[in-house]
């Protein structure tokens, strides 16, 4: 890593006649699309991608769950993009930290933010801070060997009961994770700590607790059909839940989702046993119920031993919303997951709708607020940041589409290659000033061979390095 000057010489020289350029910030599916598009719609056009971590694919690979392979082959085309002879991949660039967004804006033509979600939101309720509560994604991050998690070590031995707050399919991969069996996990590419801790987990029960009903639940019909087709799992559905009204009718009318989802509980209810049997796993779907409050254990003080709920009822018509019935019931658990929704980190010099966790844009275009709706040159945004944590990875594509047509507008109106930009030879040429160890695609591709070496030896189709140090190393 680090051989700067023979990359810039070897970038200046090729990129003399390409004078569009072009950064895009964050290498998951958003940041892939949108260089795949500027690529094709632009042949002047040289991309850089840059990450802050070592690794690219961003959700692809630490999002997307161990047992869904076939939902990660899209690594397969973000990787032609990145062979592109006018693209390149920087990993362990941090936006912020080894370069501001001021001089990137300076360094390039057009700077695209891809950068996602990589916060959580918040309940705000008493004990949130207590140990055994943890969001849903850093739960993700840990079992998909994401470096900053790691080290998480959340506790799996000390109870049998966790809650997952939530019920869209984030919510539901993580209490899948907890309640397959872990021989089934061994021959996928979860990370090896996660393994470990999963043959050694006493969780035998999950409640899968949401605010509204069963007609409201956020998920997908496949992954509610997967986690049901857990073998000997125990599905417990309170038969009073699955009462519906006109308004949920009318809400499974406009929304064949919903129906879908709504009758596959209906038939997990009416199909399953009335009791579990000694050692089973259970998942119970819980509803109509929103958190007041984490409850401290009396034995082990600053953890968690349980939820304090709220009983709900539907207000309204057309989208329901969930309204408190002033009645409360506890849950006792050793372990909670808050699936509640992910949230973007803004940066220095970056306007931020702080109440949508999103950039304020039009169809891409950063603008200088919600309100005013002023465009920032040369400054554009993609994915989540863009539009709020929603949709499969495939809702990037047309993301990405809408954000490259503002791009190649604006630039039909106003050529920004008239000017002159540094671009990829400035960028480098900073970062060895900074002395940042730049992580090439070849670098990566020292990462990815390893991996699939060690993988091969025990069976799996990789081995993921999880530790900044290795990472660094290749």
């Amino acid at each position: 890593m680090g051989v700067f000057r023979a990359m810039i010489a070897r970038t200046f020289s090729a990129a003399t006649s390409r004078s569009l350029r072009v950064c895009v910030v964050g290498s998951g599916p958003a940041g892939f699309y949108t260089a795949e598009k500027m690529l094709k719609a632009h042949e002047e056009a040289e991309v850089d991608i840059i990450d802050r971590l070592p690794t690219p694919f961003g959700l692809v690979r630490s999002g997307v769950a161990p047992d869904h392979p076939e939902t990660k082959i899209v690594i397969n085309q973000f990787s032609r993009v990145a062979h592109n002879e006018r693209c390149s991949f920087f990993g362990n660039v941090s936006l912020g930290s080894s370069v501001s967004l001021s001089e990137l804006r300076q360094i390039y033509h057009v700077v695209v933010l891809a950068y996602g979600a990589e916060s959580d939101r918040v309940l705000g309720i008493p004990g949130e801070d207590l140990s055994g509560v943890h969001s849903a994604r850093e739960f993700v991050w840990w079992y998909n060997g994401h470096p900053d998690l790691s080290q998480l070590a959340p506790d799996l031995k000390n109870t049998d009961t966790a809650i997952v707050l939530g019920q869209g399919n984030v919510a539901l991969d993580v209490a899948r994770i907890l309640l397959r069996p872990p021989a089934e996990l061994a021959t996928t590419d979860i990370a090896s700590h996660a393994l470990a801790a999963l043959k050694e987990s006493s969780i035998r029960k999950v409640y899968l607790v949401g605010r509204r009903g069963p007609v409201q639940a956020a998920c997908t019909a496949k992954e509610l059909r997967e986690i049901l087709a857990i073998k000997d799992l125990y599905v417990n559905i309170k038969q009073d839940d699955l009462q519906i009204t006109s308004a949920d009718e009318e809400e499974m009318k406009n929304s064949r989702i919903r129906r879908r989802v709504y009758d596959l509980l209906s038939k997990a209810s009416s199909s399953g046993q009335t009791h579990p049997s000694s050692g089973q796993p259970e998942l119970h779907f819980t509803f109509f119920r929103k958190p007041d409050k984490f409850l401290e254990s009396s034995d082990k003080s600053g953890h968690v031993a349980g939820v304090k709920f709220e009983k709900t009822t539907l207000k309204g018509s057309g989208n329901q919303i969930a309204a408190g019935t002033g009645q409360y019931e506890d849950l006792k658990c050793g372990l909670v997951l808050k699936s509640i929704g992910y949230k973007s980190i803004p940066v220095d010099g970056l306007p931020f709708d702080h109440s949508k966790g999103v950039v304020p844009n039009i169809r891409g275009r950063v603008v200088s607020s919600s309100d005013v709706g002023q465009p920032m040159d040369g400054l554009y945004v993609c994915g989540w940041l863009k539009r709020g944590p929603t949709g499969i990875i495939a809702t990037n594509l047309y993301d990405a589409e809408e954000t490259v047509a503002s791009i190649s507008e604006d630039i039909k109106k106003k050529d920004p290659a008239s000017e002159f930009a540094s671009g990829r030879e400035g960028l480098l040429q900073l970062l060895e000033n900074r002395k940042i160890e730049v992580v090439t695609l070849s670098d990566w591709e020292k990462i990815d061979s390893d991996e699939k070496r060690l993988g091969s030896l025990i069976g799996k189709p990789r081995e993921k390095l999880t530790n900044w140090k290795d990472l660094l190393a290749k």
